[in-house]
């Protein structure tokens, strides 16, 4: 079984037609034909069933091309690390992400290190708390951005780059609005907008109040951090998120007002596997968002 046989074969199950994968190949129509011919022989089944010029899978021919395509992904990523050696600062970073990093900290982190490196690529994934996680241990990718950072799970490692306050954000015609700093026990026959069950933030919150020994009043819930913002400028709620996703600006109609107590805070970190190592340019990142969020915690004091 020759390489060239497997490319042949994959550009005529894609376009289902000899001569315009010949076409697309640059080669001569009788040379894909002999080709596939010949792979089949060696195989000694049917990959397509022919209809003229026209050609259309078996169902062996159908499995064998999923499987080609794994085995081409993987070659292609062999010859990715290969390059990367050569040349990392050209090479592309996986990188994964919840919904809170990605309006502020993951671009200023990015706009960093292209600023130093700036023929790398990224290719980003947004995904929530236990699919950054899964995502690691399973190969979806080497590197994901996370917050909490998971301090009990087996099979990655972990790297805390900065913790972060979590400060509460209410309506402008709240009670306590004028306020420098509040007590969260202040808070407790307040309804609260909260993100939805199965997302960690939203535990974070409740176990602050239960530490207080109560339960918050849930009277809404949305699907993301903006939702949350537009619920408390409706005056709908109120609601604690982390400092970093308040960066640019307050939503209108709200006030961000830091807690006393207790003071909560959430470790953000990156993750990546233990049972793999990070490719040569990943390598690069990695280094630098260690540098960057040193030097941005001794910029701050």
């Amino acid at each position: 079984m020759e390489f060239r046989q497997l490319t042949y074969f994959m550009e005529v199950a894609k376009r289902e037609h000899v001569t315009e994968a010949a076409a697309a190949l640059h080669v001569a129509q009788s040379a894909v034909s002999r080709q596939i011919f010949n792979l089949e022989n060696e195989l000694g089944v049917d990959l397509f069933i022919r209809d003229g010029r026209r050609v259309k899978l078996t169902p062996i021919g159908k499995m064998f091309l999923e499987r080609i395509t794994h085995a081409m992904n993987v070659i292609d990523d062999a010859k990715r690390e290969v390059q990367e050696y050569l040349d990392p600062e050209k090479g592309t970073i996986r990188v994964a992400f919840p919904i809170s990093l990605a309006a502020y900290t993951l671009p200023t982190v990015i706009y960093a290190f292209r600023k130093r490196y700036p023929e790398a690529k990224f290719q980003l994934k947004q995904a929530l708390y236990h699919e950054l996680i899964n995502g690691v241990i399973k190969g979806d990718y080497n590197m994901a951005l996370i917050g909490p950072v998971p301090m009990d799970e087996k099979k990655i490692a972990r790297k805390i780059l900065f913790t972060e306050q979590v400060v509460a954000l209410l309506p402008m015609h709240h009670p306590l609005a004028e306020n420098n700093a509040i007590h969260l026990r202040d808070l407790k026959d307040d309804p609260f907008v909260l993100l939805p069950e199965g997302f960690v933030f939203r535990d974070i919150v409740i176990n602050a109040c239960s530490d207080l020994g109560f339960y918050p009043n849930i009277a809404f819930e949305g699907d993301d951090i903006d939702a949350l913002k537009g619920l408390v400028s409706a005056g709908l709620g109120v609601t604690l998120m982390p400092e970093v996703t308040l960066v640019d600006s307050t939503p209108r109609s709200t006030v961000k007002i830091p807690l006393i107590e207790p003071n909560v805070t959430r470790t953000v970190g990156v993750i990546t596997p233990t049972e793999r190592g990070l490719l040569p340019t990943e390598e690069l990142f990695y280094a630098f968002l260690e540098e960057f969020f040193t030097q941005l915690h001794h910029f701050k004091h």
